[in-house]
């Protein structure tokens, strides 16, 4: 495993849309286990591909619950709203009271290829969002609400 430089925002890749996995070997594997050292060195709770260089589809995400490795992630269902304070290690020192879905059902695939489902409410669907919006090239800023006082 290797720490990656995460990719900050006013960096052009991070408003691209990333390209789905079709591969799922070694390279993979590699990359999920690089990002998610990188993401717990950074003291974050998800981190996406594009954050650190890879126009890929891939995404890693732990709330405190363990770590969850979703490739080719789908938001498939969406209801309530919430507004809460959100960050991102591509923005550092900024912080935001963004308005986002209170619970989402997610379709991805695991690192094998094998097709998930996962369900998340509050802060886990405030994670996938976010990190899902990184790969389609759309940064937290945009559901922002007002800023706060990093």
């Amino acid at each position: 495993m290797a720490l990656r430089p995460i990719v900050k925002e006013g960096e052009e890749i991070l408003l691209k849309k990333s390209r789905p996995v079709e591969a799922f070997d070694d390279r993979l594997g590699q990359l999920l286990d690089d990002m998610a050292e990188t993401m717990y060195a950074a003291d974050g709770v998800g981190l996406a591909a594009p954050q650190v260089g890879i126009l890929r589809r891939v995404c890693v995400i732990d709330i405190g619950e363990g770590l969850l490795e979703l490739v080719n992630p789908v938001v498939t269902a969406q209801s309530g709203v919430q507004e809460t304070l959100e960050g991102c290690l591509s923005s550092p020192g900024k912080c935001g009271i963004t308005r986002r879905p209170k619970k989402v059902t997610v379709t991805y695939q695991d690192r094998t290829g094998a097709a998930r489902t996962i369900t998340g409410e509050d802060l886990l669907a405030k994670a996938l969002c976010h990190e899902i919006d990184h790969l389609n090239g759309i940064l937290y800023a945009t559901h922002v609400i007002r800023w706060q006082e990093a």
